[in-house]
């Protein structure tokens, strides 16, 4: 459905999600005049505050999370903004709520980012108000249930009010410019597709690693888990964009016909290819830190990291194996896809003496974004003692290569698909069920062992069983 929204409504707008992304992000979009001169925003959460009270909480969040250098127009933006005190768990409230938004001349865009809990109850109250019929359309911020069965419950009920090109599900790593630039990469390079198989490519690794803890996280953290948290839709969806085959075109459908084709292609994982940790008390950036059971209060069996041997069983990618790695309390904060290319079959250089090593494409998310591709040159010299050879790297750093261009953050570029109407960087329900069938066949399997998380000292890269997981391949985690 297209059309560009002229009220947005945020659902949790008093929330930490709110004051660190939307609201930063919707000032610099309006900054750069990239929003409707006759966009309204309308926040609501139960906080008692007026119109007033609210720009000035935007205002504190604003000057605490936006870099100065982006606030231009701070105060026209203020001007957008008016706010509706709302219990979401009762209906009583949401007549007040629609006549706060008015009767939008374009359509509205709804952003949710309440808790699950309250998905469904969100919804009865937006068809009550008559919020949700007409060219209206809701964002779902995840996590959207924590197995495919209540997945699906949250799924049911929002499309009992919305059809599916209205719901637009948020994974905000889509909306990193280095998870897109991974498409141009792929399928605006002629030298990159003929090589991008099973033929040349050894192998793959995905790291997410954090070096934080709970972070106020506790409760759902805990009833989450790494595996939850951040494979079952981050790594995941970098998964599926390393290898899907090329759409045939860069649409919403298009692109998100080839994901599920992925998704739907893992084998089933088997015991000896995960591993699963808990991180203890160590030291991040040498100052010490309390281990997961410290912080928590108590013992839990949750897991803090994890590490999946994964496959896709299709022509394109058959044999291949897939590394996922994501953990806490991991020495540094960083993305990264690593794709590791076969060597040469056949080095005329043997005979001289010189040492190959395969070519590796490394493209970094975060907190650097870059692309870097190693190549083999010769060393200079006259060679009388042999030839000698060296991986050099071909870096491009984006910052360097785009310079006089903002760092955007990711919801910038979500919450403008959103209001006008793009689904392309958006997650549909097939993909999300898929996800899911992959991630709740992994929890059986280690509910079936009684499996428990193996402890990690804080600081280092995980159990020691991660780095068995790929060395029993003669593969390496890239470090």
């Amino acid at each position: 459905m297209k059309f560009t929204a002229d009220r947005l409504l945020l659902f949790g707008a008093t929330g930490d999600l709110s004051q660190r992304m939307l609201l930063p992000s919707l000032c610099a979009l309006d900054a750069d005049e990239l929003l409707d001169p006759a966009l309204r925003i309308i926040g609501t959460a139960r906080s008692e505050m007026s119109d007033a009270q609210f720009q000035d909480f935007a205002r504190e969040a604003l000057e605490k999370f936006l870099p100065a250098d982006r606030r231009g127009g701070m105060a026209s933006f203020l001007k957008r903004l008016s706010y509706q005190t709302l219990d979401a768990t009762t209906l009583d409230g949401f007549d007040a709520l629609a006549e706060k938004v008015g009767e939008p001349s374009k359509g509205l865009a709804i952003f949710l980012s309440t808790a699950p809990s309250l998905f469904e109850p969100t919804i009865a109250g937006l068809q009550h108000a008559g919020l949700a019929t007409g060219n209206v359309r809701i964002g779902l911020e995840k996590p959207l249930g924590t197995d495919l069965g209540s997945s699906q419950e949250i799924n049911d009920a929002v499309a009992s009010a919305f059809s599916e090109d209205r719901i637009f599900r948020i994974d905000h790593y889509l909306g990193k410019e280095t998870v897109q630039n991974l498409l141009a990469l792929r399928f605006a390079n002629i030298l990159f597709e003929p090589l991008w198989n099973a033929a040349h490519i050894d192998h793959v690794q995905i790291t997410v690693a954090e070096t934080v803890g709970l972070e106020g996280r506790v409760a759902f953290y805990d009833d989450a888990g790494a595996l939850r948290d951040m494979v079952q839709n981050h790594m995941l969806q970098l998964l599926a964009l390393v290898a899907m085959e090329p759409p045939g075109s860069f649409d919403a459908t298009a692109v998100r016909d080839e994901k599920v084709k992925v998704l739907r292609s893992l084998r089933k994982v088997e015991e000896s290819q995960t591993v699963t940790g808990q991180y203890r008390a160590g030291a991040i950036g040498g100052k010490a830190v309390p281990g997961y059971d410290e912080e928590l209060g108590k013992a839990s069996t949750t897991e803090t990291f994890v590490a999946i041997k994964a496959h896709v069983d299709n022509w394109r990618w058959k044999g291949v194996p897939f590394y996922l790695r994501t953990g806490k309390r991991l020495p540094e904060r960083v993305t990264e896809i690593v794709v590791q290319f076969r060597c040469v079959p056949h080095s005329i250089f043997a005979d001289k003496g010189a040492k190959m090593t395969p070519n590796r494409l490394v493209i970094g998310i975060q907190p650097k974004e870059n692309i870097s591709l190693s190549l083999m040159a010769k060393v200079p010299g006259l060679d009388r003692e042999g030839i000698r050879l060296r991986s050099v790297p071909l870096d491009i750093a984006m910052p360097d290569a785009f310079t006089g261009t903002h760092r955007r953050i990711a919801y910038e570029r979500l919450l403008l698909d959103l209001i006008e109407g793009d689904q392309t960087l958006f997650v549909r329900r097939d993909e999300v069920e898929a996800q899911w069938e992959w991630i709740d066949a992994i929890r059986a399997l280690w509910d079936a062992q009684s499996l428990e998380p193996k402890t990690y000292t804080s600081g280092s890269w995980g159990p020691s069983a991660s780095i068995a997981l790929a060395e029993r391949d003669g593969v390496t985690w890239h470090e």
